[in-house]
């Protein structure tokens, strides 16, 4: 009889380490995703941006498209459940002002300021600001090869940005930035989180649209400029009518990338998925190249093999899924119900 038993416990242990696994195979599989998708935007955007919109209205139909594009597969998986979002008003309430709208007009307040490359170095510095929350909160002391990791990751993004190149900064457009980074931490940390009992794609929606109506609102108090046309917009030479980059950065870099982002970050942990983030950098490099021909320096593609190198040493500095999952981390099954 005991040897049954400890039969059935090793054969139960066995099938936990699979199943942890497994969810990590497809957590770092949804980050890519993610990554990609994000990743789209800002060649997409260029081509509306050249034809006169502007950045804050870019952002609004972008968010509002997605959000838009979620609501039905965002009703058909809350399942008759309006608890949840009663429960969680304040919560998603919280997610669509400061990890979505928060972050987006941050973020643009300080391109007025700021050299771009600068802007954007602020913001993804995110995942040391998530390393510091888990370790300062939750006693989460990162690993030795964490923090290798990272420091070689940043030192491929400086070189990704060109960062070295720039000259002053604005003191005012670095706060802004650094909302931006908050922003951004704050997505990867609150993703993390199932004990709201939100379905991913419930809480993307949620996010969306209430970043859509606080970013809405901004405008039509005059905070941001949401100018907007219909003249063709330009990729690499190819003239595509305006609404067809709408739509894409709607459906793509917002309702699919917000919803693998959640994915990615309940799989893997907010630690892990918010480095994983950094490849976004890598993939606007990519698009950028094939949508606008902008073609990448020797710098750039080092700064690029640098980056990819510290994600991966960050990877194997974390847990091992045996040994324990991401916090409130469940079977693969509920990822997406």
């Amino acid at each position: 009889m005991s040897c049954a038993m400890v039969t059935l416990t090793h054969d139960a242990g066995h099938d936990g380490v699979l199943v942890a696994a497994r969810r990590a195979q497809v957590g770092l599989l949804f980050a890519v995703i993610a990554a990609a998708s994000f990743g789209l935007s800002g060649a997409l955007a260029s081509g509306l941006l050249d034809a006169g919109w502007s950045p804050a209205a870019l952002v609004l139909c972008r968010i509002g498209v997605g959000g838009l594009a979620l609501s039905g597969p965002a009703l058909v998986a809350l399942r008759g459940r309006w608890h949840l979002l009663r429960a969680n008003a304040a919560f998603l309430l919280a997610f669509g002002l400061v990890a979505v709208a928060g972050c987006q007009f941050s973020y643009f307040n300080a391109i007025e300021r700021l050299p771009v490359a600068v802007a954007i170095l602020i913001e993804y510095a995110a995942p040391v600001a998530v390393v510091g929350w888990l370790w300062a909160r939750h006693r989460q002391t990162p690993s030795r090869l964490t923090v290798a990791g990272a420091a070689v990751a940043i030192g491929g993004l400086l070189l990704v940005l060109d960062v070295l190149s720039v000259g002053s900064v604005d003191g005012i457009g670095v706060l802004w930035a650094l909302g931006g980074m908050v922003g951004c931490a704050f997505f990867f940390v609150v993703s993390a989180g199932e004990d709201n009992g939100l379905p991913p794609i419930v809480l993307a929606a949620g996010g969306l649209i209430v970043g859509t109506l606080a970013l809405g609102l901004a405008g039509a108090l005059g905070l941001v400029d949401v100018s907007a046309g219909t003249a063709d917009a330009t990729y690499n030479g190819t003239a595509v009518v305006w609404w067809l980059p709408v739509v894409a950065l709607g459906v793509v870099t917002a309702a699919i990338s917000y919803v693998t982002g959640i994915l990615a970050s309940r799989a893997l942990g907010a630690r892990l998925a918010s480095f994983l983030g950094l490849l976004e950098v890598l993939f606007s490099v990519v698009f950028a190249w094939l949508l606008l021909g902008q073609l990448p320096g020797w710098i750039q593609l080092l700064g690029g093999i640098l980056l990819l190198g510290g994600v991966l040493v960050v990877r194997a500095g974390e847990p091992s899924p045996e040994s324990h999952g991401p916090q409130g981390s469940q079977p693969d099954g509920v990822l997406v119900t």
